[in-house]
């Protein structure tokens, strides 16, 4: 468990993510979280635009790439949401949150298109998480993303959120 003083470094968690949340009930959802999380970190959320029009797949994963590395700051942990990520029990993810926290740096997690991230990304990247071995929309995988993220600050705190 973390000392509370640890939980007001000067660092942010963001969540970047390709295009926008469609559904209303998610965007309400995730804002519920979002709020919540407030209490405990700096926390954003980030959107670049999906690119759309008729072109091939490579070069599509490409612009989004660079879009994403653009949103990145250069000092930033970047870790994407990926299918072959490292998979994590909540305490597990809480446990890698601290480590984070205690490093001090900004860290940027990236929800990415519907075709996954360009090799730029790729090679930028500090980490990898997979949030589960199901597949789920990109839009579904935001709603699951601040929920967890919100289960490993109140873990972190001793509080009664998670129960094991």
């Amino acid at each position: 468990m973390l000392p509370k003083s640890l939980f007001w470094i000067d660092m942010k968690i963001t969540l970047l993510v390709v295009g926008k949340t469609t559904d209303k009930h998610l965007e309400s959802l995730i804002g519920d979280y979002c709020g919540r999380l407030a209490h405990y970190i700096s926390f954003g959320t980030q959107v670049i635009p999906d690119t759309k029009g008729k072109m091939p797949l490579d070069v599509q994963k490409k612009q989004e790439g660079e879009l994403i590395l653009k949103a990145v700051p250069p000092a930033a942990s970047l870790i994407l949401l990926d299918e072959r990520g490292q998979e994590f029990r909540s305490l597990d993810f809480a446990v890698y949150l601290q480590k984070h926290m205690s490093a001090g740096r900004d860290v940027v997690f990236v929800v990415g298109g519907p075709f996954g991230f360009s090799q730029e990304v790729y090679d930028r990247a500090n980490g990898m998480i997979s949030l589960s071995k199901m597949t789920f929309s990109h839009q579904m995988i935001r709603l699951l993303f601040v929920e967890q993220l919100y289960r490993g600050m109140t873990i972190l705190r001793g509080e009664s959120y998670h129960h094991e």
